[in-house]
This record gives structure tokens, sequence and C-alpha cells, in this order.
């Protein structure tokens, strides 16, 4: 195997000391422009990159930011949001040559274990956190570890403007949270930044889970639904919770009891999408609207409505969260939740550049998904 190239290399070929190669390399003074420019161009041709390990240890930065992903693996391969979201985090870090760490483990101690093990040796600058939970208790580490980090999400698990969910609301009953909202941020990144409020303890991307799903369920209502299940994820994700909670919030304003509006919680995967499909199904007074929490259990659940003789859209209407390729595709083709995954991944990975460059923790909010109608949802059965 060829060698690395080293520093001495670089000042054997540029015919200059190793002394002003270090200083020409790291940005510090003591060689001429002309000189600092050649030393750049013969590091280039050698192919020379800084050792990560060896810059952390001289109390450089590493160059390397992490994500650690605390989910089923079974659940990931098919679930195309988190590629998205990688590929927006990459597209920002790429720009400025940050590499992405990234590690699945089994559970939230597990991915505990893995920033404790990264900051210790130093291996990374930053991280983006996902999956708030209810309970979570990474902000508090994060915070105590003193590791810059950006949570994409947030672990509220009200809907917006309920006082539990807004700590500004809930000392100010006048304060509005979407008005008080005020700047904009950085081009294309579509997001804004909340003013109101006591500063957050870790940066925060937070999208509106509640005024999406009050954007399904009013799309279905129009079209005279009454009964309707939530087919959600994980019920111990702080998102999952916010939708739940929307979906009570709405069913009460509407006069619907729980028997005719409700969620039923599972793993994410198509199998449990498929069986909660099945079991609701079996109801003696069936739901006549299916609200899936991915696109994976979506396009399950028209299988299982299929195989069962039920057509779509005629006796049963199907709406996923998060359009993907599987939605468009399928027949009939999903209304759905249609969101840039992919600008969420950049919102959250500039802002944790931005803190990273001494900026203090915010909260910012992604753009409200927007329904897709398409062929999957229609007038509720006069039968029912």
């Amino acid at each position: 195997m060829a060698r690395r190239p080293t520093i001495k290399d670089i000042a054997r070929r540029a015919g200059v000391s190793e002394s002003a190669v270090s200083f020409a390399l790291n940005d510090r003074p003591g060689v001429s422009r002309d000189t600092r420019a050649r030393i750049r161009r013969v590091a280039e041709e050698l192919g020379w990159q800084p050792n990560s390990a060896a810059r952390a240890l001289s109390g450089a930065r590493a160059g390397v930011v992490g994500l650690v992903l605390a989910r089923p693996a079974h659940t990931l391969g098919v679930e195309s949001f988190f590629l998205q979201l990688v590929s927006g985090i990459q597209e920002v870090l790429a720009a400025g040559r940050i590499a992405l760490l990234f590690q699945v483990v089994e559970d939230i101690d597990a991915e505990c274990a893995v920033y404790r093990r990264w900051w210790a040796e130093r291996r990374v600058d930053g991280v983006i956190v996902v999956d708030p939970r209810t309970q979570d208790p990474r902000p508090e580490l994060l915070a105590g570890l003193g590791l810059p980090a950006v949570m994409v999400g947030t672990t509220a698990t009200a809907p917006a403007g309920d006082p539990a969910a807004d700590p500004a609301r809930a000392t100010d009953p006048a304060a509005d949270p979407v008005t008080a909202a005020a700047s904009t941020g950085p081009a294309g990144s579509g997001g804004r930044e909340r003013q109101e409020g006591p500063a957050p303890a870790l940066s925060t991307i937070r999208a509106d889970d509640a005024g999406a799903m009050e954007q399904v369920l009013d799309h279905l209502h129009r079209l005279g639904h009454r009964r309707i299940t939530h087919v959600a994820g994980l019920p111990a994700l702080a998102h999952t919770a916010r939708r739940m909670a929307s979906l009570r919030a709405w069913s009460e304003r509407h006069g619907l009891g729980p028997a005719d509006v409700r969620s039923v919680v599972t793993d994410y995967s198509d199998a449990e999408g498929a069986a909660a499909t099945r079991r609701v199904l079996a109801d003696p007074e069936p739901p006549t609207a299916l609200v899936y929490d991915n696109d994976v259990m979506a396009v399950a659940g028209a299988a299982v409505a299929a195989g069962l003789g039920i057509p779509v859209p005629a006796r049963l209407s199907l709406v996923a969260w998060d359009d993907s390729a599987l939605c468009r595709v399928t027949h009939p083709r999903l209304t759905a939740l249609v969101r840039d995954t992919a600008g969420f991944g950049r919102l959250a990975a500039e802002e944790l550049l931005a803190v990273l460059a001494g900026g203090p923790p915010r909260v910012r909010e992604s753009e409200l998904p927007r329904l897709e109608p398409r062929d999957s949802t229609a007038q509720a059965p006069a039968a029912y």
C-alpha cells in the first residue's frame, strides 16, 4: 500500500522547511503569500489530508460531525425519510469539507454512550440529534459534556400553542407562537427563528407535527369521514406524541369521541403497519379513513385493504405521512404530506455550523408540510 504523504514530503518538494509547511497549512503567520500558495499547491498535488486524530490532540477541530440513530435496524432499510435527511445534511457539510460520522445503535442508552466516547476521543466537533423522546436524557447529557449539538425536532409533546408545548405562552397567554417568530434563516434553508421564551439549552429545528396533522384531518373531515384511525409510530418519540395529542384535540373540537377518532401505535415497519390495518378493519365499526405515520406503512395498509377486498378509496381512504416515490407509484396513488426533508437536513447542518462558529443556541422552525391529495382519498361511503 502507498503510504500517506507527510509534511516532510511537502517540504522536500516545495523546497521549504517543515515549520513553513505547518504555518501554511494551519493558516498561521510566518510565511509569505506566494510561499503559502506554493505549499498548498504541492499539498494538493500529493493528496495530503490533515490527520484528524493528531488535530484533535492538538486542540484543533476534527472536521467531523456525528449522527447516531437509535432505531430498530429493520425499520431503517425501507424508510426514505432518513436517507433524504442525511442527503441534506451531507450537502451542507460537504461544501465545508466536513465529514459525517454515522452510527446505528440499539437504544437511547447506547446512543448516549457513543456521545461520551466520541467526545472523550475528540472524534467529532458536534452532533446532530434526531428522534426526540418524551423523556429524553440527551439534552442534559450533551450540555453537561459541552458537546455542541442541534436537535432535529423538540421534546415537547403537546400541540403548538398549548402552554405545555410553549414556555412563552405559558407565562404570557397573549403571546402568539407564530407571529412572534421574527427573522428568516439562511437563504434556501426554509427556516424561521423563534425569538420568544427563555433561551434553549440546545439549538433546535422544530417541525409543526400538530399543524400537519390538522391539515390531514380537515381534508378527511371535508370529505365526510367521521371514523378515522391514525396508525402511529413509536409512542416514546415526541413527534408521535404530538401527532396523537393533535388528533385528540381536533376530535374534541369536532365533537367526535375516542371510538370514532383514535391512534394505534407501531414500530414504523411495514409488518406492524399491515398488522394494525388488519386489526382496525376487523372492528364491528371499522374506520373509513386511515392516516399512517410513514409511507411504508401506508403502502402495506393499501396491500392489506386490497387483500381483504376493500376498495380504496370507494370504501376506505388512505393518507401517508411524508411523500415518497412509493406513494406516487402505488395504485391507487397515495394522498400524502409533502415536505422538503432534505431541506430539513440542510437546516440542521447549517444551524450546527453556526453553533460551532460561536453562535448561541436557538429554535428555528422548518416549513409546514403541505397535503397533496391523490387517488387514495375520496368522499366517505354513504353507508357509513
